[in-house]
């Protein structure tokens, strides 16, 4: 077994973790950066095509505290708006701050171009090209990493274990997953920055290792999480054709410029039967899109991957090239030609509002735990505006890297293996295999994104919940305990597969119990049996883990004007 050492680890190396690192390191901490995937590489940043929100003002007139507004209006009253606050006053540093180090933003009569998103009131988003604003962020920030010695890089490590003795933060524990060896780590502060939970659910448009797993080791340490029913669905994301190397999300913005048509399997348009007004002017809000597209695959009227078909046959080919650009050429690609053939597209899970409850440093209430990027809960209320993500980890990851790197240069602490023998124990008992039952983790995984798009996706009800609770708590209680292990000793998946599971059905259990308690629709959580807002549920929900079992309490929504401490 290895063990390491160092002042400040980052679990999750994309865009948040990454600049959590940056900083930490500048601030003379020693820094270790690990990731389930190759740093920098994996995440949802680098997957992102669309544009960074900051009120830079080389547009058009502009100001953080306008962001602040229509962000706060996006989040439905929920939310924290100390974070909000942080996010939007200084995203224009971060978005500047990369401009330096060469990020490239698009250009326009000398300035950084800006367009303006659903939800914004001014052109405030900016953008490297049509394709590549995640992937050109994404390497910017490597390389600032790659050029810090401080910066230790260590990429397919898994951490299953955050070690807390005495209440604070002392280190981890992670799972080697080439070789399957157990790796602890010491350090004096640790940064959660591993991304939100879209992998919960069957269709989701996110990298396939973020499966929650911040929230579950924030919980198992002691920490809290917040607003964890809300979880951001996107409308018209990508079914099919089969697309390569390309964001699922990317049609919105088309659809809006260009007037896509939503037909459905019969070629007909049909948000108009949903109370919508879409013929002619394409802009029919998120949710009514979503409502009706499902409402028509379950009629029997949906396309043949599930979904529904996004049509652009009726605009010239010039009009399209003009518009899309590359697009059109890098679709081609991809088997699809706009002018003579739809695509299919159906809503997929696309973000997570709710995650870690941190305060303005963005630690969490144990000592020496800190949370970043999506991973962090609050900011964005019950909806997040467009172009708030990649603010998001710029912004918080560098808060993080700086309070966590000052918390962990002032602490000293002893290492002792014992903090971690039973997490270590664990991985060696695995090792061994199990013949249990013929059910893997893998497919137990597999049924579980089955339930929880079945049951707690973009439209929910209470016995829906119910029924995804109830066995939720089955697959962990009893079903977890008897899955089939195999003894392989190097690339074993199914140890993999089993460590994730377990902090999955965590996360899953703390999405449904607070979707179940929250008796109301409002921004992406909508329920069928309580159509509107309740002014009484203008509340956060806060859970934790007491004795092992799952609790939830409510809390006041944060509603501060209180000046925090800069970066």
């Amino acid at each position: 077994m290895t063990h390491l050492s160092t002042d400040v680890l980052i679990v999750g190396a994309g865009g948040a973790g990454m600049y959590a690192a940056i900083v930490a390191a500048r601030s003379g901490a020693s820094v270790l950066l690990l990731d389930k995937s190759l740093v920098g590489r994996g995440g949802a940043t680098i997957m992102a095509q669309m544009t960074v929100a900051a009120a830079i003002a080389q547009q058009e007139p502009d100001h953080w505290t306008l962001h602040l507004a229509d962000t706060i209006e996006a989040g439905r009253g929920m939310c924290n708006e100390e974070l909000s606050a942080i996010l939007c006053e200084e995203g224009p540093a971060r978005i500047l701050e990369m401009d330096e180090w060469g990020a490239r933003w698009a250009r326009e009569e000398g300035h950084i171009k800006q367009v303006k998103a659903p939800g914004h009131s001014r052109c405030r988003c900016c953008y490297v090209d049509f394709l590549n604003t995640g992937p050109a962020v994404a390497a910017t920030l490597r390389r600032q990493v790659s050029n810090m010695d401080a910066i230790k890089r260590l990429s397919n490590i898994a951490v299953t274990d955050i070690v807390v003795d005495g209440g604070r933060t002392v280190g981890a524990v992670g799972l080697e997953l080439v070789s399957g060896d157990v790796i602890t780590f010491e350090a004096g502060a640790v940064i959660l920055a591993a991304g939100g939970l879209t992998k919960l659910f069957r269709r989701n448009s996110a990298s396939t290792n973020m499966g929650g797993e911040a929230y579950a080791l924030a919980l198992r340490a002691g920490a809290e999480l917040v607003d964890m029913e809300f979880v951001q669905f996107f409308p018209i994301a990508h079914l099919a054709p089969r697309l390569v190397g390309m964001d699922p999300i990317m049609w919105d913005p088309f659809r809006y410029k260009l007037g896509g048509k939503l037909l459905n399997g019969n070629f007909e348009e049909f948000i108009h039967s949903y109370g919508g007004s879409d013929a002619g002017k394409y802009t029919t809000v998120r949710d009514q899109a979503s409502y009706a597209i499902l409402k028509e695959v379950e009629a029997g009227r949906g396309s043949p991957h599930g979904g529904v078909y996004l049509d652009f046959r009726h605009v010239p080919e010039l009009e399209l090239r003009q518009a899309v650009g590359p697009v059109i050429d890098r679709l081609l690609t991809n088997g699809i030609d706009l002018t003579k053939m739809p695509v299919e597209v159906g809503p997929m899970a696309h973000y997570h509002m709710g995650g870690v409850r941190v305060n303005s440093r963005m630690a969490t209430r144990v000592p020496g735990l800190y949370a970043a990027g999506e991973a962090v809960g609050g900011a964005n209320g019950a909806n997040r505006l467009s172009g708030n993500a990649i603010t998001e980890a710029f912004v918080f990851g560098k808060r993080a890297g700086r309070f966590a790197a000052e918390e962990a240069l002032r602490t000293k602490s002893a290492w002792n293996a014992k903090y971690a023998a039973e997490e270590v124990e664990q991985a060696r008992t695995l090792r061994q295999g199990h013949e249990g039952s013929d059910v893997t983790p893998v497919e137990l995984q597999g049924e579980l994104k089955d339930l929880m798009w079945e049951n707690v996706g973009p439209f929910r009800t209470g016995e829906g919940l119910a029924k995804a609770l109830v066995r939720i708590r089955e697959m962990k209680h009893r079903d977890f305990a008897d899955l089939s292990i195999s003894r392989e000793k190097y690339f074993n998946l199914d140890i993999q597969d089993w460590f994730e599971l377990r902090a999955m059905l965590t996360t899953a259990e703390a999405v449904v119990m607070a979707a179940l308690a929250r008796n109301e629709s409002r921004g992406a959580h909508q329920r069928l049996d309580f159509s509107g807002s309740d002014a009484s549920l203008l509340k956060n929900q806060v859970l934790e883990l007491e004795n092992g079992r799952l609790t939830a309490s409510w809390a006041p929504v944060v509603c501060s004007s209180v000046k925090v401490e800069p970066v």
